[in-house]
């Protein structure tokens, strides 16, 4: 697991800012989304192209999260990376110029639809009544990535709760632009995942900063079941 440590003049800066370093006290359940980003064996398993050993460690943080939001009322996505090399929804300027090609061709092989490589991890608990997206660009809610955003907004979500992997691409660009879009966006100190506790932790304090709040899996199930005066059941 990441060691987490946010630079003290990052928690400074936001409590002067702010008054403190917490957000979202109060959660509510029923407006509440729980966004798990690409825990796909990709970059879960072993020896796969796009390996993240410390997405394999975070999967019981996001499992119980999931169930925390469940029981809460709140909705549980879990968001697969794809790549699309054709048509309109190929992202061209990303393969052609940043990999090598023998990098590029593994990672099409690995986040085709329909590969061992593209399916979720096989340790998430995933439900029946679960939203299962899949989405095009490192950001889940960039405009063309998905419909996550419109989905949520039928469901009456306007919290999100920010899992998964790699913390400094997919993950942060979903909860920046989670936020952009007038979501209250936390973001899981332990149950989010990258290559170096310097890259997590650098990303920590650049969402604490000014895109949301940042809470560990336990400080998160404990506002939840105080969400909406009783809705944890």
């Amino acid at each position: 697991m990441h060691k987490i440590e946010i630079a003290q003049h990052i928690l400074d800066r936001v409590a002067a800012r702010r008054g403190g370093t917490t957000l979202f006290k109060e959660l509510q359940g029923r407006k509440t989304a729980l966004v798990v980003i690409d825990l796909q064996n990709a970059f879960m398993l072993p020896g796969m192209v796009g390996e993240i050993p410390y997405a394999r460690e975070i999967v019981p943080n996001v499992n119980a999260l999931a169930e925390a939001v469940r029981r809460a009322g709140g909705k549980v996505v879990w968001v697969q990376m794809k790549i699309e090399t054709a048509g309109e929804g190929a992202w061209t300027v990303y393969l052609e110029h940043m990999s090598g090609p023998v990098f590029r061709d593994a990672e099409i092989a690995a986040l085709t639809p329909g590969s061992h490589g593209h399916a979720l991890h096989d340790d998430l608990d995933v439900r029946d009544g679960d939203l299962v997206i899949e989405k095009t660009r490192f950001s889940a809610f960039i405009q063309g990535s998905c419909d996550l955003d419109s989905r949520l907004r039928e469901a009456g979500i306007d919290t999100v709760i920010i899992t998964g992997t790699v913390t400094n691409t997919c993950c942060e660009s979903t909860a920046r632009d989670a936020m952009m879009l007038n979501y209250k966006t936390i973001f899981v100190s332990d149950a989010n995942a990258c290559r170096t506790d310097e890259e997590h932790n650098t990303t920590l304090g650049n969402i604490l900063r000014i895109f949301g709040d940042v809470a560990s899996t336990q400080e998160v199930i404990g506002r939840l079941k105080q969400a909406g005066g009783g809705e944890f059941r």
